[in-house]
């Protein structure tokens, strides 16, 4: 094997925990900003991601880094890697 293919790092998202009304998920939504191709405004571009959360730690407010992962079910394939900050 070629040492490039072993080293491949998994990709990782930060964004904020929206729901965790889920057993052992979580809803994070990612905020981008790109900017408009013609006008060169930026503009903000969210998604949401299913977060696989195992003990249940995070909670509505988190601000959370998620990883990616084989899928664990239809719509989850990310993992919760760890809390960067608590919500009050």
């Amino acid at each position: 094997m070629i040492m490039s293919e072993i080293n491949k790092s998994k990709k990782t998202k930060t964004g904020s925990v929206v729901s965790d009304r889920m057993e052992k998920s979580i809803v994070v939504q990612v905020e981008r900003k790109i900017k408009h191709a013609l006008y060169g405004k930026f503009v903000k571009k969210t998604v949401k991601y299913i977060a696989d959360d195992p003990e249940n730690l995070c909670k509505i407010g988190d601000l959370v880094l998620i990883e990616e992962c084989r899928p664990l079910s239809k719509r989850k394939r990310w993992r919760l890697r760890t809390i960067l900050d608590r919500s009050v």
